[in-house]
């Protein structure tokens, strides 16, 4: 420990972290338990001082050092019982890293030491370390200034938005196009050729996988593995350094607010993925990085009983406790942190249903959504829910409360089950087709609270759920065990590469089938990155620890690759175009005024209504779908009701060709123009009522009728 002086005062317990003001730096730090607490300025060298912070406030303790600028690391030793069947573990060895830091600088050092019990011991985690342990990363005070030239949100609204889920790292790795000491960083991101892509595409939201700062496990280093998807934070303030250029202290700060502002010139929101639901402290043998040393008992669920024990509802070991105030201010602050200063549109919140154990059920009424719904700044951004954890009663798809989103796990189960040909799903795709209504409609919620998928980071990409038969995650060292086991194929024929020209078309065959379902069905689509071009991962259904080849997007065009991008594209556009395929409203089934018709209807290949037999006929895997383009519950820009074209959708999931009659009832001119056809991507023809159409079999085909000429 070196000696230098420096000048203090008291200084403020509020805001917390540390903030610079041009002349010093307000520190401050939560902790009800601690005895004492030291702040640790580092030098680049390694040279640590330590400065008593002796003021505490409300159990939070806070000084100002004068002389302190941006780029200074700083870290925390804290004092009080080692105790963990007590739940305290407190360890003045370990140095830790403010949960408020806006940077970290680096990533853990194993080998410096990272645990505050003494590791080997025949007492497990019973004995507290003796020796300095110094391998957290470290904070960094940042100068928060920024020059953001009048950006705006897009404020993109729901029924309209496409959004596209990927990796920092993993989009811009391999493009050819991105210079080398751009790739796999937040500039990468918005580099022209990046931000082209998307926009070809027609996104309109990019969803980043976790971008707060976060650590490798040791195992996973053992193994000479990284944790790349980052489902692992240890800084909810501080976007990763992985991601930066250059090695300058914070800059990953700036380069991130620069690829936001560059995405909202795009009109691309940004929504983040983020972890408030665990740690990377792990279990009780766990490492000690933050939390557990500042203030186990206030930031941790431990079980109530035997509190040197963890509640584990996320299957990493350990739960935030969001029933203490203090880690529900610590989310909120942060959550608004990212909106405010850097500028991000919303957040996808993994594991939610953790987030709302007021006890132990899964409580609509908990204390983290009521701050949510009530916060001026949170409560106008874009908020999406994975609702579910592995807890009892995790799964809670349907349930979260208004204003929130979902992904509709119940949609992707569906569609994959209907276009591998399994019979009797036609009840249930009533509903996911049509924005999964029983889900959400009497909760006061609309169509685009169903965050629809097929595919997301966590699975089968879209190309491999189509050519392989099982999961193949050798790579990840666990002999094959990791990862789910139901993710099962399409079974197309041969697995993963062939050049059997047959097999190849079918698979092609049932990427379009899923990605045309995907755009066609009412709620907000979720694109897996790199679908859209047949990214593999070669059968590695769990690729959270291969930061490699495996997971980065391969920018290698080919034919096939070529095609499959336009048809997505073309996919895209025509959802923006027609609001008769993304209402903002549920269709109710009524008739349509001077029309006869409804603005939904269902029927069977004969061209004949669906009755209830045939919802109910545990065959049936082809059915009709005619969506009308009146009756919208849209205004256009004057305030008129707005009008669209007729669609109808004509699916066909079984194993053999079938012959769709255009219904009689859908009589009216002009012809109906075939837009989409997954077996035959380049036909183009029309058809009168009456007429019959080849579906081929697994294949869907979709026919618009224009309105300007038969509105009435």
């Amino acid at each position: 420990m070196t000696q230098v002086s420096f000048q203090t005062r008291p200084g403020e317990a509020q805001p917390l972290g540390a903030h610079w003001d041009g002349e010093g730096v307000n520190f401050a730090l939560y902790s009800e338990n601690a005895t004492k607490v030291e702040l640790c300025l580092v030098h680049p060298d390694g040279a640590e001082h330590r400065i008593p912070v002796e003021r505490r406030t409300g159990f939070t303790w806070h000084v100002y050092v004068r002389g302190v600028h941006p780029g200074q690391l700083y870290g925390y030793r804290v004092q009080g019982p080692y105790e963990v069947e007590q739940g305290q573990r407190f360890n003045s060895n370990v140095r830790l890293l403010d949960p408020y830091a806006r940077a970290v600088a680096g990533i853990q050092n194993y080998e410096r030491g990272l645990f505050a019990y003494e590791v080997g011991g025949d007492q497990e985690d019973l004995l507290p370390n003796q020796k300095d342990a110094s391998g957290a990363p470290l904070g960094v005070v940042i100068d928060e200034s920024f020059d953001w030239e009048g950006d705006k949100p897009p404020c993109t609204s729901w029924h309209t938005s496409v959004i596209y889920e990927a990796h920092v790292k993993g989009l811009t790795q391999l493009h050819p196009e991105v210079p080398a000491e751009l790739r796999g960083t937040y500039e990468g991101i918005w580099h022209p050729a990046v931000i082209g892509h998307l926009t070809k595409l027609g996104v309109t939201a990019l969803e980043l996988m976790p971008v707060h700062a976060f650590v490798d496990d040791k195992f996973l280093l053992d193994r000479g593995l990284k944790n790349y998807w980052g489902y692992n934070s240890v800084g909810f303030f501080a976007p990763d350094t992985r991601y930066r250029k250059g090695a300058d202290p914070a800059c990953e700060v700036r380069q991130f607010k620069e690829m936001v502002k560059a995405l909202h010139r795009a009109n691309i929101e940004v929504i983040l993925d983020v972890v408030y639901n665990h740690t990377a402290e792990g279990n009780h043998l766990g490492p000690t990085f933050s939390f557990k040393g500042i203030d186990n008992l206030n930031y941790y669920r431990l079980v109530p009983d035997q509190p040197r024990y963890y509640f584990d509802y996320t299957g990493t070991g350990n739960t935030l406790n969001v029933r203490t105030p203090q880690t529900l201010q610590l989310i909120m602050d942060s959550l608004r942190y990212w909106v405010t200063e850097m500028h991000v549109d919303g957040f996808r919140f993994d594991l939610a249903s953790s987030l709302a154990r007021s006890l132990h059920d899964v409580d609509r009424l908990s204390s983290f959504f009521m701050v949510i719904h009530q916060d001026p700044v949170l409560s106008k951004v874009k908020l999406i829910a994975e609702p579910w954890d592995v807890g009892e009663g995790g799964y809670q798809v349907g349930n979260f409360p208004p204003r929130w989103a979902e992904w509709n796990g119940r949609y992707r189960d569906l569609i994959r089950k209907f276009w591998k040909g399994e019979g009797g799903q036609a009840a249930e795709l009533g509903y996911r087709l049509t924005g999964s209504s029983d889900l959400y409609e009497n909760q006061g919620r609309r169509p685009y609270s169903s965050i629809n998928f097929v595919t997301c980071h966590d699975g089968f990409t879209l190309a491999d759920l189509v050519s392989y038969e099982q999961k193949h995650n050798e790579a990840n060292g666990e002999n094959n065990q990791d990862g789910a086991n139901n993710d099962s194929s399409f079974n197309c024929g041969v697995e993963g590469e062939t050049d059997d020209a047959e097999v190849l078309a079918l698979r092609a065959r049932q990427q379009r089938n899923l990605l045309a379902t995907l755009f066609l069905s009412q709620g907000t689509p979720m694109l897996c990155g790199g679908d859209e071009m047949g990214r593999t991962q070669r059968g590695n259904n769990n690729a959270y620890c291969q930061d490699n080849e495996i997971s980065w997007h391969d920018w290698r065009w080919d034919e096939r690759r070529r095609e499959l991008f336009e048809f997505t594209c073309e996919l895209v556009a025509l959802r923006a175009k027609h609001p008769t395929l993304r209402r903002s409203m549920f269709f109710k089934g009524r008739p349509i005024r001077g029309h006869g018709v409804k603005d939904i209807l269902w029927f069977r290949p004969d061209g004949e209504h669906m009755a209830d037999d045939d919802w109910a006929d545990p065959g049936c895997a082809s059915l009709g779908l005619f969506l009308s383009g009146r009756g919208l519950d849209d205004v256009d820009a004057d305030n008129r009701p707005l009008v669209d074209d007729d669609f109808v959708l004509l699916f066909n999931g079984s194993h053999h060709d079938i012959g769709f009659t255009v219904p009689a009832f859908l009589e009216a001119p002009p012809a109906w123009q075939i837009v989409v056809h997954t077996a035959q991507p380049k036909t183009t023809s029309s058809a009168q009522a009456g007429d019959v159409i080849t579906v081929s079999r697994q294949s869907l085909v979709v026919l618009r009728r224009a309105y300007a000429t038969h509105n009435s």
